[in-house]
């Protein structure tokens, strides 16, 4: 295993907000946060084919985001890694305000800066 480095912790953090930015990825993790989820129950929430939220999950599920046990022959999918609730709550946060505005350049310490950002 690879020590664990300032640019594998990276790495590892842009890997999962790649794998985290599918629109059906965070809705398959939401439905998880509320607790364990049987694929069949997944089909009813989504407006998509049970291959597509299996493929889905098999992907979060290889991550090391989730995993499931078979009860009967249903697969019960369940949250493993905890920054999942974290990163979730923090997408979900509302921002009532824009950062402020730097006071002037700081390299050289000088210009103010004019007010509306330039987009």
């Amino acid at each position: 295993m690879a020590a664990l480095t300032k640019n594998n912790i990276k790495r590892d953090r842009i890997e999962l907000l790649k794998l985290m930015g599918h629109p059906l990825r965070i809705q398959l993790l939401e439905k998880l946060m509320a607790g364990v989820t049987c694929v069949s129950d997944f089909e009813g929430f989504f407006d998509t084919s049970q291959p597509n939220i299996s493929q889905h999950l098999g992907l979060l599920r290889r991550a090391g985001l989730i995993d499931y046990y078979m009860d009967g022959r249903l697969r019960c999918y369940y949250l493993v890694d905890p920054i999942v609730p974290d990163l979730l709550k923090l997408l979900r946060k509302e921002y009532e305000e824009d950062l402020e505005p730097p006071a002037c350049c700081p390299v050289t310490k000088t210009g103010k800066y004019p007010g509306d950002r330039q987009h």
